[in-house]
């Protein structure tokens, strides 16, 4: 498998000598599971764009769950994907415990304002390799990139909104809690920073591929 897979890799502690939570009970090694499937994200995606809808279910504090642990643990973001999908809406946008907003339920959300990208302070969501990369290439590129709190009211009166992801990169978002983003449709900056980071990536294997070259 060269090309168009997505790969997950997951990691827990082994298996147990009896069904308990206490670590102490696992007998052996850590059980290692990688999944590699022929997969590519929908062309229409990355134009059209997605819906979301605003989930009750919170992004909480670190001493109860740390966000920024990629943990098993997500019975949260499941919670908020289901929540979701009963409203018709393709993913779930979380508040953090004050009210701001933190992330997707699977994706780091986004939005513009009179040509500033915003994107949540990360206190309450992962770290986010796509993200980093984002915020990266923008600046790179002059386009004021913040991480700040802000409200549904800025979300609501942005001029675009995207979410970041692993597999599909970046995807523009046209509607949010029944309110159109924009024009509802795939807006000029947000197809400029997708085109910034298709270029990334393109560099990253060029590299990638020198390097295996000549080794």
């Amino acid at each position: 498998m060269h090309d168009g897979v997505h790969v997950r890799l997951m990691v827990t502690r082994g298996l147990k000598r009896t069904p308990y939570q206490d670590p102490r009970v696992v007998v052996g090694p850590a059980t290692i599971v990688i999944i590699p499937e022929y997969k590519n994200p929908l062309p229409e995606t990355a134009e059209k764009g997605l819906k979301l809808f605003t989930v009750h279910v919170r992004r909480g504090y670190p001493d109860v769950q740390d966000q920024k642990l990629n943990s098993h643990s997500t019975l949260n973001c499941i919670t908020a994907c289901i929540q979701a999908c009963t409203a018709g809406a393709d993913e779930g946008l979380m508040l953090d415990p004050h009210g701001f907003v933190a992330t997707c339920n699977s994706t780091h959300f986004f939005i513009a304002r009179k040509g500033e990208v915003w994107t949540s302070t990360g206190q309450y969501c992962l770290g986010g390799i796509t993200r980093a990369n984002v915020l990266s290439v923008c600046r790179e590129a002059g386009i004021p990139a913040i991480e700040k709190s802000f409200s549904l009211t800025d979300v609501y009166g942005a001029d675009e909104a995207f979410v970041t992801g692993t597999f599909a990169g970046v995807v523009p978002v046209r509607e949010i809690d029944g309110r159109i983003i924009g024009d509802g449709k795939r807006g000029p900056l947000v197809e400029r920073i997708q085109s910034l980071y298709k270029e990334l990536v393109n560099r990253d294997i060029a590299a990638r591929k020198a390097r295996t070259l000549s080794a």
